[in-house]
């Protein structure tokens, strides 16, 4: 989990910006099957056809539409998937803590419900990284190959705030802060003496178009979001890091790409690297190496220009990395 830019999923603008007044961006501004989970509904969208079915689980906070320069692609030879976590995007949200455990229950009952057969390839992205290694634990025959994105390691906060000393820690106590404040803000419906609305939205929705626009932009309005938004970073490196470290073990001949960030989200755009954020870049490409090579059949890749959020920034190679999961599986 790495997020700097205050309160807003600001990643999002890069794929909003490229995404303008497309079809398949106007897609993402409305629910589609929504599937009743334990008496509530997740949203679940499909496109393509094809086996093995490709499922894309976000990271913290995000909905299923952060997956937008990928999920048309590969849907183009199968069946592609996102959905939305309980209270983001068109979901629900649920009573219980936004922890791994029970994002990794909710999308095994929402596979099923939903009629989805495995195998499955899961594409986690950061947080979702991790729900989609607990999943392959949990139920292994269900799963034919993971896709990595810059994956949460279990160990990410002690690690990294060794070597940066202790700012992971600050940073994730700020934004927490700040979630926090933006949930009261939007219990007052955003008017004073709230926050602006432009405080916890930020700018991306700026650089949408249409139906998104309002939908992406809607979404910050809800004290729902904020909730579920705030348990996942609440649980991020407690309860949901705990969850995966009990789970750790070798992934076998399991299929496993993982891609690694080349933009340290410690320095500043333009900036040399400084001696910490070099030391966090080592650190953290350590730790994905390290759960690739739980497998005998993973490898890593730096993406070249690509910061924490590799769909966004550079697409093509998540999607190159699905596809050399789905070629290792033909061998």
């Amino acid at each position: 989990m790495i997020k700097h830019r205050p309160l807003a999923i600001a990643f999002l603008s890069a794929a909003c910006s490229a995404a303008i007044a497309t079809p398949e961006q106007n897609e993402y501004a409305k629910p589609h099957q929504q599937i009743e989970v334990e008496g509530r509904h997740l949203n679940l969208f499909c496109m393509g056809s094809g086996s093995p079915t490709i499922i894309f689980e976000s990271g913290a906070g995000v909905a299923g539409w952060g997956w937008q320069l990928v999920q048309p692609t590969i849907s183009k030879k199968n069946r592609a998937c996102t959905y939305d976590r309980a209270g983001l995007g068109f979901s629900e949200p649920s009573p219980l803590a936004g922890t791994s455990v029970n994002a990794v229950n909710d999308l095994h009952k929402l596979l099923s419900a939903a009629g989805l057969h495995p195998p499955f390839v899961l594409v986690g992205h950061s947080y979702g990284g991790m729900n989609v290694q607990l999943f392959a634990y949990r139920y292994p025959s269900m799963v034919s190959g993971l896709v990595l994105v810059e994956a949460q390691h279990e160990d990410e906060r002690e690690r990294l705030d060794r070597v940066s000393q202790g700012k992971l820690s600050l940073m994730t106590a700020s934004l927490l802060d700040s979630y926090r404040k933006c949930t009261d803000a939007s219990k007052l419906a955003f008017q004073p003496p709230a926050e602006p609305f432009a405080a916890c939205v930020g700018e991306p929705y700026k650089f949408a178009k249409g139906p998104f626009s309002k939908a992406y932009t809607n979404q910050f309005r809800k004290p729902t979001y904020w909730e579920a938004h705030s348990s996942e970073l609440e649980h991020l490196y407690t309860s949901s890091s705990e969850q995966l470290r009990s789970a750790r073990k070798a992934f076998g001949s399991l299929p496993v790409a993982c891609l690694i960030r080349s933009v340290s989200p410690y320095m500043a755009p333009g900036s040399p690297p400084t001696q910490t954020s070099m030391a966090a870049e080592q650190e953290n490409d350590a730790m994905q190496r390290e759960v690739a090579s739980l497998s005998s059949r993973g490898n890593c890749k730096v993406v070249p220009g690509a910061g924490h959020d590799i769909a966004i920034d550079r697409p093509q190679a998540v999607i190159q990395a699905i596809r050399e999961v789905l070629k290792q599986q033909a061998k």
